[in-house]
């Protein structure tokens, strides 16, 4: 039986990491999409990690297959709720991002975002305003608070607009 697993890997080293494990041919899946990068002599189309510093490898829940792994180039770790024992991905969630992957559609990234989490705006005339986020009717609502006064106000947002504090 084989499972999926994600694997944490060293900074800018995902594609390094993919190349390795396929030389080990272990069937790995890294979800990137092509971003056009500008440089002051030229502009070219760059595959960049959809999750960096992440991929995602399948193997067979023993030691020595979860080993195989860890002694890899740029590998990490692997993800776990404890150590020694990684949690499986579900197949249902490689398959849904192979099929978003390849349906050829603009992807966005959206942070996982709960109410009540503290956020800062990141783009927009808004960059860099902080505050709580607040989640009505599937609207993201961004709140800032004057404890002083006792009074917050609100303004719309789009979750993209928004990072984690």
């Amino acid at each position: 039986m084989m499972n999926w697993y994600a694997a944490y890997i060293k900074s800018r080293h995902e594609f390094v990491a993919e190349n390795e494990l396929s030389k080990k041919e272990i069937e790995t899946f890294l979800p990137a999409v092509k971003k056009l990068r500008t440089w002051k002599d030229r502009r070219k189309w760059i595959d960049f990690p959809l999750f960096p510093g992440y991929l995602f490898v399948r193997i067979r829940p023993d030691h020595e297959s979860l080993l195989h792994v860890l002694r890899t180039r740029g590998i990490v770790a692997l993800i776990s709720s404890e150590a020694g024992n990684p949690i499986p991905v579900p197949d249902e969630e490689i398959t849904s991002l192979k099929l978003m992957l390849s349906s050829g559609r603009e992807i966005d990234i959206y942070p996982h975002l709960k109410e009540g989490s503290q956020v800062r705006i990141k783009r927009g005339p808004l960059a860099g305003a902080e505050g709580t986020l607040k989640i009505k009717d599937d609207q993201y609502t961004f709140i800032v608070n004057v404890n002083l006064l006792g009074r917050s106000i609100g303004v719309k947002v789009y979750a993209e607009d928004l990072e984690l504090l």
